[in-house]
């Protein structure tokens, strides 16, 4: 049984009640384009996409942007640093908070026009106070509607990638769409995942029949894996990154701008969040070692906050309340050394 408890407007009403006002489209417009070119190979510089486990708050996360947009300045000549503002918490057990989206305050109970609103209240925010335009998870493919005109980058996070819906979504979607390997691993998978995104498709969104023409900007995101018994195992190394660029081979020119960006927590660092340092430093050293693992391995995933690790409740300004993260000073420590072995 569905007790219906509030009518949601629709996207179009939402947009309209709030939309962006020309300067920080024109922002986003540029920031899509940088994002985009680095997908293509049409830029040589470096995707890092750095930002907490989860928003569940929007003064703090307004704070992060501010110091990455001030940290933007210093690297952009040779990085492209987009906010990881996840509005939307996937729960492995389908309970627990869920995010800003469905709970937008922690001491209240699920509101879901008002975490619409508040949303994009943070994402407006986040460019106007950075210049810089977000990336989210599109954990639920209906949400994305509601956003789509203020974030730069999409993932379809691992429990979501062997999914029909996010798949037929993604290929609508006109922006980097970073896949994210299935829980299990599978390359072949993941290979799928990202041909269905890429293809043109016929299917109903949002009471309407709707066509697509093909998303040639999704791309695979490696972020380790989990086996039968519930172990972390990491999949950043070079072995499997050459078997994604197989893959891109093997489809004979199917799919387009092979790309990949590693997700450096998750699975890989087995959520130990100092670990992503390290793995960091991993993927550049092979970066310069390999001509071709240069050439595919096209940005980080990072999860980073004002202060490290994690919380159980909203105590300390600028720790996360979902995944431990690192701490401001190893992040601008670290993007500092991306830029420079970059």
């Amino acid at each position: 049984m569905f007790e219906k408890q509030m009518r949601i407007p629709s996207s179009e009403e939402i947009i309209a009640e709030r939309p962006v006002p020309a300067r920080l489209a024109e922002i986003k417009r540029e920031r899509d384009k940088l994002a985009t070119d680095v997908i293509t190979g049409n830029s040589d510089k470096f995707l890092v996409i750095v930002g907490p486990c989860s928003a569940h708050e929007s003064a703090p996360v307004l704070e992060y942007v501010k110091r990455l947009g001030e940290l933007n300045e210093k690297v952009k000549d040779k990085l492209v640093l987009i906010p990881r503002i996840y509005t939307a918490k996937p729960r492995s057990r389908g309970v627990g908070y869920m995010g800003m989206f469905s709970q937008p305050d922690l001491e209240n109970k699920e509101d879901t026009l008002r975490g619409i609103r508040t949303i994009r209240e943070l994402l407006l925010g986040s460019i106007a106070e950075s210049g810089l335009s977000a990336a989210d998870e599109m954990l639920y493919p209906e949400n994305y509607a509601y956003v789509e005109d203020l974030v730069t980058y999409v993932t379809i996070g691992a429990r979501s990638s062997e999914n029909q819906l996010h798949r037929l979504v993604a290929s609508g979607i006109e922006l980097p769409v970073g896949v994210k390997n299935p829980m299990s691993g599978s390359i072949p998978v993941l290979m799928n995942s990202i041909f269905a995104a890429q293809s043109p498709q016929v299917f109903k969104y949002h009471h309407w029949q709707v066509r697509t023409y093909g998303n040639p900007l999704a791309h695979a995101v490696l972020r380790g894996r989990v086996d039968n018994y519930g172990n972390d195992i990491p999949n950043y190394h070079y072995e499997t990154v050459m078997q994604v660029l197989d893959g891109y081979v093997n489809a004979g020119g199917t799919l387009k701008n092979p790309a990949l960006i590693i997700d450096a927590n998750h699975s890989n660092s087995g959520k130990r969040f100092k670990q992503q340092i390290r793995i960091v430093g991993e993927v550049l050293q092979n970066r310069r070692n390999d001509a071709d693992f240069r050439k595919i391995v096209k940005g980080f995933m990072i999860e980073s906050f004002l202060v490290e690790g994690c919380q159980e409740h909203d105590e300390v300004f600028g720790k996360s309340v979902t995944d431990p993260c690192l701490g401001w000073e190893d992040t601008e420590r670290l993007i500092y050394d991306i830029a420079e072995k970059v």
